[in-house]
């Protein structure tokens, strides 16, 4: 499978890198003949290419020298990218490549070049949450949805910003040859956890952490970095208003007017958090993960898991967490 990274100077280096790696690794990790070719294309005249830390990178070849078709087209992400520094040549070369390619995707602000390119007209996407209200505004066609880490629309795929394109690839992989393989090369890379493209480009635990050190939100920056560090405990609106010196019903309102949610979400957003890190890195069981994550049973969790990720705890855990003997 002939796979076409284009990159656009100057490039954020780990938007090109990372996929490569994942792709080399899987030709690696596979053994026999490489499934993967993989080339980088530069936007532009020449092949060597500023980045963000003026670490020049070297191209394969530029785009007007390219021949032939590609399996799989993808568009590196970097100033160059969202600061639209390409020629419109290049984007009528993009375009075609990618209507004759089986797949096609971003990673980070290289969806904004995709959009440029009329590529993501009525098509659900996403881009690294700093860019996601730029893409929505120029693109009013796109579906923009700033929340996951990658999102698969039919043939298209595009990611949030830099580490989510080895997710992403890593998808890419499994699709192509099985999650046996996407898993052993997410080991070797040290990737934390191979995330599915549902996972929010935010961590609950760290806007709390955030938020309780934000001079807007002072009012409540104290009671913020309580409740995550106390999520076992009783969270009720009632407890937290006492805890806050205020009335429930002011309490709820001065809440959702700060933090731009209900206290029960904000609450249910950390503990979701806290028992999918303990899907993903233990073996305790769906009793255990839901004490010490603060939900009162097994079977809160497993309802709450079907409303906000529409899968079960024990599909989650297969599918993206421990192993009792890993491969």
């Amino acid at each position: 499978m002939r796979i076409l990274i284009a990159a656009i100077p100057p490039v954020r280096p780990l938007d090109v890198v990372g996929p490569v790696e994942v792709f080399g690794d899987a030709n690696r990790l596979r053994g026999g003949d490489p499934v993967y070719s993989v080339e980088i294309v530069a936007s532009g005249e020449e092949k060597l290419m500023d980045t963000h830390f003026k670490m020049p990178m070297l191209a394969d070849r530029t785009y007007r020298e390219v021949t032939g078709s590609f399996d799989t087209v993808l568009v590196a992400g970097g100033d160059g990218a969202n600061k639209m520094r390409y020629q419109p040549p290049f984007v009528d070369w993009l375009k075609r490549q990618c209507a004759g390619a089986r797949r096609f995707g971003s990673i980070c602000t290289g969806a904004l070049v995709l959009a440029k390119a009329g590529l993501l007209e009525g098509r659900r996407a996403t881009t690294h949450w700093n860019w996601c209200h730029e893409l929505a505004q120029n693109y009013p066609s796109v579906t923009v949805d700033p929340d996951p880490i990658f999102v698969k629309d039919g043939n298209c795929y595009t990611s949030a910003g830099v580490t989510a394109g080895i997710d992403m690839t890593l998808a890419l992989v499994e699709e192509d040859l099985g999650s046996e393989l996407a898993l052993r090369i997410a080991r070797m890379m040290v990737v934390f956890l191979r995330r599915p493209g549902g996972q929010s480009q935010f961590s609950a635990t760290l806007a709390a952490q955030s938020m309780s050190q934000n001079q807007d939100h002072r009012s409540l920056g104290d009671l913020l970095a309580w409740i995550a560090d106390n999520i076992r405990r009783d969270l009720s609106i009632d407890v937290l208003a006492r805890r806050a010196a205020m009335s429930p019903r002011n309490f709820a309102r001065l809440f959702k007017q700060e933090i731009g949610r209900t206290p029960g979400r904000h609450v249910e957003d950390l503990r979701l958090e806290a028992a999918r890190r303990q899907l993903e890195s233990t073996a305790a069981s769906l009793e255990e993960v839901a004490k010490l994550s603060g939900f009162k049973s097994a079977e809160v969790l497993r309802r709450v898991f079907a409303r906000r990720l529409g899968t079960t705890p024990g599909q989650y855990r297969k599918s993206f967490g421990w192993h009792k003997n890993p491969a």
